[in-house]
């Protein structure tokens, strides 16, 4: 099984060898409550650890525009809408369990002993 620095030093190889594809991200809050609070910084810390200098963040407050959630067919907030790089995928939750993150938006995959 790994231990928590071999997870860390295979996350950040990972991240090296993704090249210069660029993410654009939107993610979803409900004003500003506590929980999406967190998934604001947890967004912005995974984004800038991992894909430094090669994303695109939005954050949409859905009281303010609320007809993006029917457009971006989004059902509950907070939700982070991976558009670029395909395919797009849509991550429900505050973000906090990092390697589902990770592996949710293709940035490191799926190994053995992990998750």
């Amino acid at each position: 099984m790994n231990q928590p620095n071999q997870s860390v030093e295979a996350f950040e190889q990972a991240v090296a060898q993704q090249g210069d594809a660029r993410y654009r991200l939107r993610l979803y809050v409900t004003g500003a409550t506590p929980r999406s609070t967190l998934a604001i910084a947890n967004a912005r810390s995974i984004c800038e650890r991992y894909l430094h200098d090669r994303y695109d963040l939005e954050v949409i407050d859905v009281y303010q525009q609320p007809a993006t959630l029917r457009d971006e067919q989004v059902v509950v907030a907070p939700t982070l809408v991976k558009l670029d790089p395909p395919p797009l995928k849509r991550l429900i939750g505050d973000l906090s369990d990092l390697e589902r993150v990770l592996r949710g938006l293709g940035i490191f995959p799926a190994a053995p002993g992990l998750g």
